[in-house]
């Protein structure tokens, strides 16, 4: 009984030795602008790295922060940075809270094509989107209701446009809120009179107006011209280390940017 024991532990460890090793996992979650890119870079990664396993979540920058506190994910993306109480949580939890610039967006103001307006100015956006300006002969085009769209509070998109274009101004309680940046190009590009705000990956099939005489694009981001630019970040707990500071490595390298580009965002090289 006992050689029959012996035998058989060397035989399971004979198996093990010749068992592939466990694929290291990794979980990462938030902002739909982000998605994308991770998306991308998950696949490219895993593709010359079979023995990773990156799965990749969006809900939301709110989302992803959250969940990096609490300790369910192990990157959080966000396309605005962490606010004050959410690292007083991350505090109180143990966690610190570490952020990762991985590109540049601007956040572009689309209207639906049948549209006849081509720029806005920011206090145009800005009263059209708290409710004094409701009717698009307001701000020269064609009589008709506007029909706001708007990201929901847990976007970081939705943080951003507040802060940049609304010196954080509520919106108006009417307007449609709406969960991701595809959805929201979605409404618009159905909706006549419809107008909203995506990131620069998000503008296919619908106008994109100037504001204050300046388009959206990689060039105006980057030179800061577009005032409603801002970074996207990767947030890890603590300095990254493992497969976690391995993928977002490969994001920041010349590789990683150069998908940063091809999915229409600003490289930040």
């Amino acid at each position: 009984m006992k050689s029959l024991n012996s035998l058989t532990v060397l035989s399971i460890l004979a198996l093990g030795l010749a068992m592939p090793a466990y694929a290291e996992k990794i979980v990462v979650e938030g902002s739909t602008t982000v998605l994308p890119i991770a998306q991308r870079a998950a696949e490219e990664y895993m593709d010359a790295d079979s023995g990773a396993d990156i799965s990749i979540r969006g809900g939301g920058s709110g989302v992803g922060i959250t969940s990096l506190i609490e300790g369910t994910c192990d990157i959080g993306n966000s396309s605005r940075a962490i606010k004050d109480e959410e690292l007083e949580k991350a505090v109180v939890r143990g966690k610190a809270p570490k952020a990762n610039v991985i590109a540049m967006d601007g956040i572009a103001i689309i209207v639906n094509s049948g549209n006849s307006i081509e720029e806005l100015s920011k206090k145009q956006l800005k009263d059209i989107y708290t409710g004094k300006i409701s009717d698009w002969s307001q701000v020269g085009g064609s009589e008709g209701k506007i029909v706001v769209v708007s990201r929901d509070s847990a976007s970081g998109t939705y943080e951003a446009f507040a802060e940049l274009a609304l010196d954080k101004a509520k919106v108006r309680p009417d307007a449609l809120m709406e969960a991701s940046n595809q959805a929201v190009a979605s409404v618009v590009e159905k909706t006549p009179g419809a107008i909203g705000y995506v990131g620069l990956a998000y503008m296919s099939g619908v106008k994109v107006v100037k504001l204050d005489g300046v388009a959206a694009s990689k060039e105006t981001v980057l030179s800061k011209e577009y005032k409603l630019s801002r970074p996207l970040f990767m947030y890890t707990n603590g300095k990254p280390t493992g497969l976690v500071k391995e993928f977002i490595d490969f994001i920041l390298s010349d590789k990683g940017q150069q998908l940063v580009e091809e999915e229409g965002y600003v490289s930040i090289k």
